[in-house]
């Protein structure tokens, strides 16, 4: 089955940055939105940046200025440019690809901690 697997995360000191990736083990077709979620130590799963097909960005106010979502369409691929890093972004990360005829595929979530 065709999953989402993530790779960048780790442990890196605060202001310090980090390059998180996504891409899919095997082909999806009709991917329309693709986005980075995460989750901190027992809080809600929250939306982190998204962006469309044709590039059009969103970004939690926590990160903006700080975060840089980007894409390749022809690969599939999402990335995740985060500077100037804060304990506070500590959580799992996730990606996310929306799919017209799968929808929503979720990775497993890749750790990135930011000790205080």
């Amino acid at each position: 089955q065709v999953q989402l697997v993530e790779s960048g995360g780790g442990l890196v000191q605060a202001g310090q940055s980090l390059r998180l990736s996504c891409a899919p083990s095997g082909r999806i077709f009709g991917i329309n939105d693709m986005g980075w979620y995460r989750q901190a130590p027992g809080g809600q799963r929250e939306l982190v940046a998204v962006i469309s097909r044709g590039g059009t960005t969103t970004y939690a106010d926590s990160v903006k200025g700080r975060f840089t979502i980007s894409r390749d369409n022809a690969k599939n691929t999402v990335w995740l440019q985060m500077n100037s890093l804060k304990p506070g972004d500590t959580a799992i990360y996730y990606c996310k690809a929306s799919s017209v005829l799968r929808g929503d595929i979720w990775g497993q979530g890749t750790q990135v901690t930011v000790p205080s």
